[in-house]
């Protein structure tokens, strides 16, 4: 199987002229990492990371879940804050 390693990011605001970021690192292993899984409060979002969960446990990573108040604004400041500063990586989920 070929892997495509040019990926493109979409970004899924309104701007006319995107900005242009480079991927972050990924870790080698999860193994002893922490990890966030954001629900947004869309339906069934939670059923999606439960499932997550219980994949990134089994490879090591400790995880956190964090729950956004309404998926029709931004995280608040200091659910941010929180994130940011507690975990190595963000899984953040869309559905319903």
């Amino acid at each position: 199987m070929t892997q495509n390693l040019n990926a493109v990011m979409l970004d899924p605001t309104a701007e006319t002229q995107p900005e242009q970021r480079p991927l972050c690192d990924r870790p080698s292993t999860l193994q002893g990492l922490t990890v966030g899984l954001l629900d947004i409060s869309k339906p069934r979002g939670n059923v999606f990371l439960d499932h997550l969960e219980t994949l990134l446990s089994d490879q090591g990573a400790e995880v956190r879940r964090y729950v956004k108040p309404t998926f029709a604004k931004p995280a608040p400041v200091d659910l941010r804050h929180e994130i940011a500063t507690s975990c190595h990586a963000v899984i953040e989920a869309l559905a319903d």
